[in-house]
């Protein structure tokens, strides 16, 4: 489905928005359930990935394709590496099966994994012979996937002998490994991160209990966008939210102060106000830590009129798409100049807004929502719109919901 987004003009916005439960929050904790019967889950993300998650963990059947779902891959990785007695090929789309693994298989092979290679060394599909696992130190590069580490970590409780796991390099997405780690806590589960090193104890049961998963913060990231570019006073509340939150992609509030949106948390929910117009020459931020909201960003500094150095991206390069080379094509589609590497965006201040241009979206979710919030300045034209289901099923009801007028081409 491609789509037309009609620009807004002299409104003000003011809207209640309620969001679906995080999906890094729920699929981790989908991966606890399963080890631990005694947790229940409310807020579950309704996203094609945590669909995929629960279809996965429920079936018997040897064959399990995840789709698109990269945190399913990684997750149910070492989650079938340690089903004693199930042999198990986990598969995904033609993006996925050209996403590496290597690193984590490596990994949980150095534990005495049983994991072997369908097709190409160091991508899915990969066959997974389940067993019991003793072993319980292991190294992995800390600079490359956190979603690596927590699925380590998810399993870890879970081993004989629990595990002891030494990150080499930089850390990247540390706020995702704490995460992990606070899920745990939350569980009952004994766990210590210190400098390179995280020790898990095993635990073979934990306490009955119900779990509310918080909602996506990178979901949020599409409405702090359409702050930036609304009229002074608009506002929108979304809920539920809190403000000590698990979730890295937390920090928009404080990065969003930049383009003039001011956040104020209460009780489940949080309130987006457009204060005053963007002030900045130019955005400079590291997003090591919460590199999933790039992509909005950077459009919401083109949107702006403003420059932008973001670094700290290197993960990027291996998600649903090169999402560096993407945004610099889609940008400059825009009329953007914009230089990209292999770990940083570089974006100039744009004069203008090319209008009805056709936004590529890659069959990832990300890009598709990131331009949309441009309807606020020119018509624009979204590509496979319906990709948005992968994270966030309502997410065109929304944007229509604050007033966005989309057209079916």
């Amino acid at each position: 489905m491609d789509i037309l987004l009609n620009v807004l003009k002299d409104r003000k916005i003011t809207e209640e928005i309620t969001i679906s439960g995080s999906k890094s929050e729920s699929n981790r904790l989908l991966i606890l359930q399963n080890l631990f019967p005694e947790i229940s889950i409310e807020n579950l993300s309704d996203s094609d990935d945590s669909v995929h998650m629960q279809h996965a963990l429920s079936t018997d059947k040897e064959t399990v394709d995840i789709g698109h779902a990269g945190t399913a891959m990684r997750f149910l990785t070492s989650y079938f590496a340690v089903k004693e007695g199930r042999e198990t090929v986990l598969t995904g789309s033609k993006r996925m099966q050209n996403r590496p693994i290597e690193i984590l298989v490596n990994a949980l092979k150095d534990l005495g994994a049983t994991i072997s290679y369908e097709d190409k060394v160091g991508y899915p599909p990969i066959r997974i012979k389940g067993k019991k696992i003793t072993a319980n130190k292991v190294q992995i590069n800390g600079n490359v996937s956190s979603q690596y580490i927590s699925s380590l970590l998810l399993i870890a409780s879970k081993l004989e002998n629990g595990l002891t796991i030494e990150l080499v390099g930089e850390i990247t997405s540390i706020p995702y490994i704490n995460m992990t780690l606070s899920l745990l806590h939350q569980l009952g589960i004994e766990a210590h991160f210190e400098g390179t090193i995280i020790n898990v104890f095993p635990k073979k049961e934990v306490d009955h209990q119900t779990v509310v998963v918080e909602s996506d913060w990178s979901s949020a990231s599409y409405f702090y966008s359409i702050m930036a570019s609304s009229e002074i006073g608009s506002s929108i509340k979304l809920s539920a939210y809190k403000k000590e939150s698990l979730q890295g992609d937390s920090c928009l509030a404080e990065i969003y102060q930049h383009f003039g949106v001011l956040t104020t948390f209460g009780e489940n929910f949080i309130i987006l106000k457009k204060e005053k117009e963007t002030r900045k020459n130019i955005l400079e931020i590291d997003l090591r830590d919460a590199p999933d909201i790039a992509q909005t960003i950077a459009v919401t500094c083109f949107s702006e009129r403003i420059a932008c150095n973001l670094t700290g991206l290197h993960t990027l390069k291996i998600k649903e798409t090169d999402r560096l080379e993407a945004l610099k094509e889609e940008l400059t589609n825009l009329g953007a100049s914009i230089l990209v590497t292999n770990k940083s965006l570089h974006l100039q201040k744009s004069s203008e807004i090319k209008e009805n241009i056709s936004i590529k979206t890659y069959n990832d979710h990300r890009m598709a929502m990131a331009f949309a919030p441009l309807a606020l300045r020119v018509p624009i034209k979204i590509l496979n719109a319906e990709v948005v289901t992968k994270s966030y099923q309502k997410f065109w009801d929304d944007m229509q919901q604050i007033g966005i007028k989309i057209d079916k081409l």
